[in-house]
Formats: C-alpha cells, structure tokens, sequence
C-alpha cells in the first residue's frame, strides 16, 4: 500500500464574505482513484484551484511528495508533477491538435522524463492515440466535437506524466459513447498504460464529476463537499448511504441510496 503522497491540511478560502473553502484536510495515495463530489457550489473547483496554485489559500498548507507547495507559482507546480483539466476548456483553435498536446511537452519536466520524451511530436501523438483521436491529430482544434475537446484536454494533461492528475468534471457535456471511451482512458492512465516503459504506476486521480453513475463506476475513494466543508470521506458504497450525504443532495425527506447516487453533483 502507497503512502499518503498529497496531504491537504486545514486549506481555507474565502471570497469577500463567502468561505468557499473551510478548514479542509485529507490526504491521497498514489494508489487511488478519488471521487470529489458535493451540491452546486460546495467548493470542488476552488478545492483543485487551490491545490494547482491558481488561487491562493487564505489559511492551510498543501504538501506534496514531502515539499510544502502552498506558496509555488502554478508552473513550479506543474513541474514538480500535478496537471488537471478544467471545465472551461481553453485548447489554441487555431492550431492542430497535435500541437496543443505539444506545448506542454516544452515544460521543464516534460523535458527531463528522458531521450525518448525529446522526440515532442511523437510524444504528443501517443498522448493522443491514449485518449482515442490520433486520427485528428493535423485537423485544427477549432473543428472538434466537445467529446473530442475533453479528450485533447485529458491528452495535454497526461502528456508530461504527470504524478497526480486533477480531473474537473471531464465527462460534462459529452454522450455516452465518449464518457465510456474517457473512463476506459482514465483507468489505464491510473494503471499506467503506456507510462509503463517510465513507471511502475500511474498517477493518483482526483476527479469531480457530475455522472455519478460513471463516477462510482471508477473510483476507490469519495469525498464530499458541502458549503465549503468536507462531510464525508470513504469507499463508494458507504458513502451514498450516508445521511449527510442524502441531506445534502435531496434536502432531507427521502431515504434510501438512489437519489444521492444519481443527484447532480
């Protein structure tokens, strides 16, 4: 079993006279995939902004592979092995697809990963052929479906192999036919897949998503937010029939699992 690798300890944000985030702490393995979950506006994304440094905490410390990487600017991060997706999704359209996974392979440590990573287009082009759109790879980003968008983003991130991956929300939008192909890539990611050559183990995943269903489908692990407060951590099964998870979602009145598994999160 993989030591604790992230450790989130009392992290705290807060916009004006709203606390986003409130006295939040917890720790993740390298060998997990974990469920972020909770209501609309419950502090998910703020939780993943804050752990990649592009907003910075009001109280708490983030403390990654054993370096405190509260105070780092948000590429020091990236470099030190954390990259995540977003909802906005913000690929250069004018560009190829290729190219898009390409940039993030100039990084620092995209460059380090060894004589092989050198080769960048090849390198962008397995990324892409992991993700299931090689074929697109000339065709200019500005052409893609919004499933193909979320693949792109999956491909960028996982180009430099990253350590911990950060997922927000990249089944939204997207049909079923891409939501199984994304959670097929996201499982041989956290294997290792093609990183095997490198690793022994992919990298751990925190991923928000509202399709609770695919969610549970995938993960080890759940935490859920509320108002900015973690209110319940722990295996998938446990969790959806935990009364401060029902509260939460269905607002008291209603027993039993299926809402909360199917509520939006």
């Amino acid at each position: 079993m993989s030591t604790p690798f992230l450790r989130i300890e009392h992290l705290t944000k807060r916009f004006g006279g709203l606390t986003a985030v409130n006295d939040i702490s917890f720790e993740l393995r390298r060998d997990q995939i974990t469920g972020l979950i909770g209501p609309n506006g419950s502090g998910k994304t703020t939780l993943l902004r804050l752990i990649t440094r592009i907003l910075k905490p009001d109280a708490g410390r983030i403390v990654f592979n054993g370096e405190d990487i509260t105070a780092l600017k948000p590429w020091e991060v990236t470099n030190r092995g954390i990259a995540g997706t977003f909802q906005m999704m913000r690929p250069f359209r004018h560009l190829p697809v290729i190219a898009n996974v390409m940039v993030p392979l100039l990084a620092p440590r995209a460059r380090s990963r060894g004589e092989w990573v050198k080769k960048i287009e090849a390198r962008a082009m397995d990324a892409l052929e992991f993700v299931g759109i090689s074929e697109l790879a000339l065709e200019s980003a500005s052409g893609l479906s919004q499933g193909e968008l979320k693949r792109l983003e999956v491909a960028r991130a996982i180009s430099a192999e990253p350590e911990l991956l950060l997922l927000d929300e990249p089944l939204g939008g997207i049909g079923p036919v891409d939501s199984g192909l994304l959670v097929k890539s996201i499982r041989r990611i956290h294997k290792g897949g093609r990183f095997g050559r490198l690793h022994s183990e992919g990298p751990a995943v925190l991923m928000i998503e509202h399709k609770l269903k695919e969610l549970m489908s995938i993960v080890d692990r759940v935490i859920v937010l509320d108002h900015g407060e973690m209110i319940a951590d722990g295996r998938p099964e446990d969790v959806v029939r935990d009364p401060n998870v029902i509260e939460a979602y269905l607002g008291g009145g209603q027993t039993g699992t299926t809402g909360a598994a199917h509520a939006p999160a």
